[in-house]
């Protein structure tokens, strides 16, 4: 339906060519170039036919990306400018382009080299300063002791420091080092929670003595020979140098901050890379002799006017044919209007076999009837429709992004049409401030009825909808065997699962119409059992497979029940919205009248209204997803199709015009 068509591409040219056909392919962005990969096989011609090594200019663009990216990242850091809500690229002309980038492109690399450099700067300034707090804190229970840290020992004296477990009593680890050594100065510098600090001097003769003692406390000495002075003094010497890289760092943000005016022109330097290095890859994916090159590809059929037009002004020899019936295809979906928003819907399951048709069109009513049914308050309705309006409006949106906001905007045009239908209007809200500031009876009628005082009229009214969509479902799997050549499977497989189904709700539900309908309706379930009895173990092998197999077939009317009873989320995604504004609107309501109870429900209805929308669009969201994908996909869709991945400008912050 609107999968667009796709044809083969071949093209041979000059070598002395490519490079313009190259730029100029890019510009066009229709065609997807195959990888060449075991192309030719052929030993004859193998050592002729080689593939263009870019790999060294892929690797150089590449390594300039990302020193541009680094530039970018570090730019952004300390930009002090208002971030936009949602990333958009600038549209610009490809003539205006060049001329930008030929006028800036050497000013913009130098900012590069200086962005990047302050960055690192400031990451090697950051290390030093977080190196020298370590020292500090190391340094800091010995702030107290006045003897010099790099004094290890006097003509007759050796200084020990070190350290023992803060359970250790130290009148006994004294009395031990003392009994060992009794020249010896023991003092407790300081302690933690982990730790006592000891400092011990003692004569060189009785060194040995005072570690014998010490190890029985599991003494660990500490050794501070990088340090020159007392600790305070040292400590201070370090909190100086802090100061002074700090300083420094704080210079070079502010220079990272003054080039938040580059930025642009980073950025385009940024997608001009980008397109260098693709077209670069694209080189070195092609097929090459000395004279000329070769590659083959994919194009939508309604390019070929302005593709044979490029290849014709380069005098490039080509051939354009039909796919193969065993060759994969890439998908490419094109709907319009109402429908293009929910082929994001569409691709999050998975494009489109080759044999499949695209179920955009399909899914995009119900997909819109689902979400509002679900959701079904007017007032939320309508400040989806408008939040999302304005999106669109501020925001040049592109890709998955537009669709979703797109689809969203529709969904909320859902959500008011029930809500209208239902009486809903912020839940209850206007009813409940009317009576419990005002003392007004004042109530908003349902145009149809209230699902909260009916529930089982939405109930039938949702399973409805669920057999209507599990049908249509149904038929798109019986056009698929009509087109594919086997009417007699759309008729067998799917014709007499519409006679029963049909006949069971007749035979179910027709005495409210008349006792006619019982009738016809018992009858349509006998046929239609019967013939799925007889006919769908028709390809098994022997009676008794033809028999199994039958059963079985009739036997998956347990999955179309489960099927339809799914829909009945309708109804509990329906109700949850209303109660959870009634019950927040209730609450809001239990501080009374006159202005302190005014203010305790305008904050619950504020707070209420964003949580209620925020939880139950996404769970409308995710449903109707859900019946999209099982029960709907399940009844006729494969996918699995493989993207169409035209060779074009694949820009970051830019958008070329063409």
């Amino acid at each position: 339906m609107a999968v667009i068509e796709m044809q083969k591409l071949t093209v041979i040219g000059l070598n002395s060519g490519r490079t313009p056909f190259i730029h100029e392919l890019m510009h066009l962005g229709v065609v997807e170039i195959n990888s060449q990969e075991g192309v030719v096989n052929d030993e004859e011609w193998m050592s002729d036919i080689f593939r263009t090594s870019n790999s060294a200019d892929v690797s150089r663009l590449e390594a300039d990306i990302s020193r541009v990216s680094t530039a970018l990242e570090a730019i952004n850091r300390y930009d002090k400018g208002k971030k936009p809500l949602f990333h958009t690229r600038e549209e610009i002309g490809r003539g205006k382009f060049t001329d930008y980038m030929n006028r800036t492109k050497t000013e913009t690399e130098m900012n590069v080299e200086t962005a990047v450099m302050s960055y690192k700067q400031i990451a090697d300034g950051q290390n030093e300063i977080n190196r020298l707090k370590g020292i500090i804190a190391g340094l800091r229970p010995w702030e107290s002791m006045d003897l010099p840290l790099q004094t290890k020992e006097t003509k007759y004296s050796v200084v020990i420091l070190g350290t023992v477990n803060i359970k250790t009593k130290f009148e006994e680890l004294l009395q031990a080092v003392l009994g060992k050594a009794p020249s010896a100065v023991v003092q407790q510098v300081s302690a933690d929670v982990q730790q006592i600090y000891i400092s011990i001097i003692c004569l060189k003769e009785e060194r040995d003595q005072a570690f014998e003692a010490l190890r029985e406390f599991a003494f660990n000495p500490v050794s501070f020979t990088e340090h020159y002075g007392p600790p305070r003094e040292v400590m201070k010497q370090y909190e100086t140098q802090i100061e002074e890289i700090q300083q420094g760092i704080n210079e070079k943000e502010a220079l990272l901050a003054e080039l938040s005016g580059a930025k642009k022109q980073i950025e385009f330097l940024y997608d001009s890379l980008s397109m260098h290095r693709d077209r670069a890859k694209i080189v070195g994916n092609m097929l090459s002799t000395e004279m000329v090159f070769y590659f083959d590809g994919w194009m939508p059929k309604k390019a070929q006017p302005e593709v044979e037009a490029l290849l014709k002004e380069f005098e490039f020899y080509y051939e354009i044919n039909e796919p193969e019936s065993d060759e994969e295809i890439p998908v490419c979906l094109q709907n319009g209007g109402f429908s293009t928003p929910f082929e994001a819907v569409t691709n999050m399951y998975s494009l489109p076999s080759r044999h499949d048709i695209d179920p955009t069109k399909i899914l995009a009513p119900f997909y819109f009837i689902f979400f509002g049914l679900m959701l079904s308050d007017a007032a939320y309705g309508i400040i989806i429709t408008v939040a999302c309006w304005i999106l669109l409006k501020k925001f040049k949106l592109e890709g998955m992004t537009y669709r979703m906001i797109k689809m969203f905007s529709f969904c909320g045009i859902s959500t008011f049409f029930w809500g209208v239908i239902f009486g809903g209007w912020f839940g209850d809200f206007f009813t409940v401030a009317g009576k419990t500031l005002f003392n007004v009876d004042f109530v908003i009628k349902p145009i149809w009825f209230d699902p909260l005082s009916e529930p089982m009229k939405l109930l039938i009214f949702s399973l409805i909808l669920g057999g209507i969509h599990l049908f249509v479902g149904m038929g798109i799997r019986a056009y698929m065997y009509i087109k594919e050549g086997h009417p007699l499977d759309a008729l067998l497989d799917i014709g007499l699962w519409y006679i029963l189904l049909i006949g069971l709700v007749l035979f179910g539900l027709g005495s409210s119409v008349g006792p006619a309908m019982v009738t016809v309706g018992k009858g349509m379930s006998i046929v239609g059992a019967a013939g799925i009895l007889l006919t769908g173990g028709r390809s098994k092998k022997g009676i008794l497979g033809k028999v199994t197999g039958g059963l079985g077939s009739l036997y998956g009317i347990t999955s179309y029940l489960s099927d339809v009873l799914s829909y009945s989320r309708l109804l509990a995604l329906g109700l949850a919205t209303g109660v959870v504004a009634k019950v927040i609107n209730t609450l809001g309501s239990l501080a009374g009248g006159g202005l302190k109870g005014a203010i305790v429900l305008l904050i619950a209805f504020v707070v209420g209204t964003i949580f209620n929308i925020a939880i139950n669009a996404l769970g409308a969201f995710v449903h109707s997803c859900r019946l999209q994908y099982v029960e709907f996909f399940g009844k006729f869709y494969t996918g699995g199709g493989r993207p169409f991945v035209p060779f074009e400008r694949k820009t970051k912050y830019i958008k070329i015009l063409k």
